[in-house]
């Protein structure tokens, strides 16, 4: 009787049901083995040799699938279809070796959904394991140990209260750190918009903004203020309007492709607030439970069989004109796209998500996914979109009105993207014709000010980090937990923002491993390892490679002094540390005493503040984010009380609080 592992016991219990009573189905539970945290599990002197040690946890299930072994004749490693997936097929083989020298058989089987025909047909189709994906995993796993476990300890020594430096981890801090500055770099810049409301000869109203103005074509910023705005109104009241120009044309929206991992996070981060993790684990539940296909892939394709079936669904659901006249066939654009898997889908699309029953966040994601893969094969909507041109008679005021209507809506019936401030549909416009005179009912100024770059959210820093070549599907999940757990990174209303902490590293690792934090470089790092998935290219000397110059790279920082780093960090951060004054004095004077400078402190918990160098005479400090002039420090005096005791703000543990007088009063706690 076989003996099949999976990962999961849901997993296990699952194809247990398809398989029957002839087969043994055991979980291993994840990973079996791993590198012990400690130097020296990586040898580059030895070929990049690689200690592996089975987890304690892992042990019992070990010893459950060797028992199984001893009356049964076949190892069957059914693992995930991917690169981890191979590697826990291979360490599995690696640590069963003694229960597999009586001439027991292995074979390894994949398969994309875990259905009874999915699965019964990877049964009758096995192989040996990828040798080139388990050499690209054992390249990434090498990696990635050897810049933790050799700069880590950099970090702890050059720069207190750092905890670690990843290779993937830090580069993704630094595109949060580098958004940051821009925002607090940022200056609004003021600008206003005029808009009519005219009524034609039949009595119907619409709204049209201005375009044209003493002749000229209006760009974002030629009405800067409110002065200019007024004299823009009054150009536009002191004359009379006709319709110079209408023009209507077709248009066609067509659906989005079905999900990969990095599009299925964006939308569940976007729609429901779901973390990458949350998601994952979601997405996770659904494929062990033979909901959906599975969910770490790179692939916006769909199998054929699968197509056939979702374009019956669609006729039976919405009648033949939803349906197109052939299937849609998409095709992958991410850079480094790999793991040429299925898209993420149902693996029943006649299962509505009226018809699921599971918890309500996989009932969510499920709806979200089968709704995307139904709409992809739908018909395109239809749509009309017409452009009124409204002019003065002397030419020198000029406005436009755009509308849309939808004529047939397609794959909009199922699904559409669009955010509210993005949707397309402005309605349709009144009927008017050319030399229509048109009656001006009110004339209105807007004022706007430009915003700045919007702060990361999870889902749109998987998206970059995908525009880059950083990362891979089944990582960023991982990435983004990590630097949140080590207090580089706080989310807040879904928003991502840099630590003290964060800046700190992303600042010394800029500064000292400016190549090993460039976005190039990790891309490129990435095309190697999967040119080593292709078999195209040898892990080690990949390793070797990378370890010649990085090691170098650590060698430099080892007469560092913790002063000389400050410094350097100072100096690197300064433009966004110390921003102008408005009164054009010295950013980096004292505020409070006039004669020390500003200087990047570090304190015992590793967060960092702006001190004055006149310390302990002046004891001025302030975060290290924030205008200087705006934010009081610790120990700063506000002013006095009736009694004439001095009133001062100092920094707790909760935040800030008052202190009257030299008594220190019970510092509240927060609400």
């Amino acid at each position: 009787m076989p003996v099949v592992v999976v990962e999961s016991p849901a997993k296990a219990k699952t194809i247990n049901k398809y398989l029957g009573p002839d087969f043994v189905v055991l979980a291993s539970y994840g990973h079996v083995r791993d590198l012990p945290a400690k130097d020296g599990s990586v040898n580059p002197d030895d070929g990049f040799a690689m200690t592996w040690e089975v987890a304690a946890e892992s042990r019992k299930h070990i010893k459950a699938i060797t028992e199984a072994l001893k009356t049964d004749d076949t190892l069957i490693l059914a693992t995930d279809p991917d690169r981890e997936g191979e590697a826990i097929s291979w360490h599995l083989r690696e640590a069963l070796q003694s229960s597999l020298k009586k001439g027991k058989k292995v074979a390894r089987v994949t398969f994309n959904a875990i259905t009874k025909d999915a699965v019964t047909k990877a049964m009758k189709e096995p192989r040996d394991i990828d040798t080139p994906l388990v050499e690209a995993y054992l390249a990434r796993r090498a990696l990635d140990y050897l810049v933790g476990f050799t700069l880590s300890p950099v970090l702890w020594r050059k720069l207190p209260g750092a905890k670690s430096a990843g290779r993937v981890q830090s580069v993704c801090l630094r595109l949060i750190v580098e958004r940051e500055m821009e925002v607090e770099a940022f200056k609004a810049q003021e600008y206003w918009t005029v808009k009519a409301v005219f009524r034609t000869p039949r009595g119907q109203e619409f709204e049209a903004g201005l375009v044209t103005l003493g002749g000229k074509k209006l760009q974002k910023f030629d009405i800067p203020t409110a002065t200019a705005a007024e004299l823009a109104v009054h150009a536009v009241t002191s004359r009379t309007f006709t319709v110079s120009g209408v023009e209507s044309k077709p248009a066609t929206r067509n659906p989005w492709p079905p999900f990969m991992t990095s599009t299925l996070q964006q939308e569940a981060s976007r729609k429901f607030g779901m973390g990458a993790k949350q998601c994952m684990n979601a997405a996770q539940r659904l494929y062990e439970a033979g909901h959906i296909t599975y969910m770490r892939t790179d692939g916006i394709d769909m199998a054929p069989e699968a197509i056939v079936a979702t374009r019956a669904e669609i006729e039976t659901r919405f009648g033949k004109p939803y349906v197109p006249e052939t299937p849609r066939l998409y095709k992958n654009k991410a850079k480094n796209a790999q793991e040429a898997h299925e898209c993420i889908r149902p693996t029943d699309m006649g299962l509505g998500p009226d018809k699921i029953r599971v918890e309500e966040d996989q009932r969510r994601l499920y709806e979200l996914i089968w709704k995307r893969t139904i709409s992809s094969q739908m018909a395109a909507a239809r749509m009309e979109r017409t452009t009124v041109d409204i002019s003065s008679p002397d030419a020198q005021v000029a406005l436009r009105a755009n509308g849309q209507v939808v004529l047939f809506d397609g794959f909009l019936k199922v699904y559409d993207e669009s955010r509210d401030e993005e949707a397309e549909d402005e309605g349709r416009l009144p009927q008017v014709h050319q030399n229509d005179p048109l009656d001006t009912r009110k004339v209105t100024p807007d004022q706007h000010f430009t915003q700045p770059p919007p702060r990361y959210t999870e889902a749109t820093l998987v998206k970059r980090m995908e525009e880059l070549g950083i990362g891979r599907p089944s990582t960023y999940a991982s990435i983004l937990t990590t630097i949140v757990d080590r207090e580089y990174v706080r989310k807040d209303k879904n928003r991502l923002f840099p630590e003290d902490k964060g800046r700190l590293v992303t600042a010394f690792l800029s500064n000292y491993f400016h190549r090993y934090v460039e976005y190039d470089f990790t891309a490129d790092l990435e095309e190697e390892l999967d040119d080593v998935s292709a078999g195209s290219r040898d892990y080690k000397e990949v390793l070797a490679r990378f370890w010649r110059d990085f090691s170098a790279a650590v060698a430099e920082t080892a007469d560092l002094r913790i002063g000389e780093v400050l410094t350097k960090i100072d100096d690197f951060l300064a433009p966004h540390l110390y921003p102008a004054r408005a009164d054009g004095s010295d950013p980096r004077a004292c505020p409070t005493c006039g004669a020390g400078r500003l200087h990047l402190k570090t304190a015992r918990s590793g967060g960092a503040f702006i001190g004055c160098g006149n310390y302990p005479e002046c004891r001025y400090t302030r975060p290290l984010a924030g205008d200087s002039e705006s934010v009081a420090s610790d120990g700063r005096i506000l002013g006095q009380d009736a009694d004439g005791n001095d009133i001062s703000l100092r920094a707790g543990r909760f935040g800030p609080y008052v202190q009257r007088g030299e008594a220190t009063e019970a510092q509240p706690k927060p609400d």
